[in-house]
């Protein structure tokens, strides 16, 4: 229970009782991540369910404040950031660890950071016009899957957050996260798509940047999150 809390104050801006824990405990705290999926996932349903008395179009503005609002914009920072990286390293290499350390955002990552946004509110728009607001639960815990399957299978970028993560993810965290997401797949096929999303943000991340990161944490849930929202919008319209 400790390392849950951990996990939500690191994750959300919710507000948790106030715990003892150690560095070891951060660390390990990747293993609750996709239950704070679950918690985010019925913040942002819940705001949808309440805008959509009113219209689908305030119920999708409602929850995708939610979603930025609950998150603190954390994973829509490394999605900038990555953005940055990548676009200074597409005829230099060497400057995107410079990119991505640098603290402050370029124009890849505004252009990334409001595409997301603008693609994030039309899907959920879309969704919440033709489906109830509760297929967005799960959305955000498929999405936090990842950083567990990425923290196994690719290189530490640097030593940062992501060499934090390295190492403390166990086999049976994702085959255990892995089977719910199959049992929720029963009700909500689309999910199925999250097999496919989290391993080709690892091939990308090992292609274009070399390894994974903080930030490509961050990024790979936001990217696996509107793949997720498009795949249910296509199979429930």
């Amino acid at each position: 229970m400790r390392r849950l809390l951990v996990a939500i104050q690191f994750l959300t801006r919710l507000p948790t009782p106030r715990i003892a824990s150690d560095a070891d405990d951060f660390v390990a705290s990747i293993r609750w991540f996709p239950a704070v999926g679950l918690l985010v996932g019925a913040l942002v349903a819940a705001a949808g369910w309440l805008g959509l008395r009113i219209d689908p179009g305030l119920g999708a503005l409602a929850a995708l404040i939610a979603w930025v609002a609950v998150t603190g914009a954390l994973h829509l920072d490394g999605l900038g950031d990555i953005a940055d990286g990548a676009g200074a390293a597409h005829h230099d290499r060497s400057r995107l660890l410079v990119a991505l350390a640098d603290p402050h955002i370029g124009s890849f990552g505004v252009a990334a950071i409001g595409l997301q946004l603008i693609a994030k509110f039309e899907l959920l728009h879309l969704l919440l016009g033709i489906a109830p607001a509760w297929v967005l639960v799960p959305v955000p815990l498929a999405a936090r899957v990842g950083p567990l399957v990425w923290a196994r299978r690719l290189p530490s970028l640097h030593d940062g957050l992501g060499a934090r993560f390295a190492g403390v993810v166990r086999r049976r965290d994702v085959a255990g996260w892995g089977a719910i997401l199959l049992g929720v797949a029963v009700v909500l096929p689309g999910l199925l798509a999250t097999f496919l999303l989290i391993p080709a943000w690892g091939w990308w991340l090992r292609r274009t940047i070399g390894g994974i990161s903080g930030d490509g944490h961050g990024a790979g849930i936001e990217i696996v999150e509107t793949g997720l929202l498009f795949v249910l919008a296509c199979l429930l319209r």
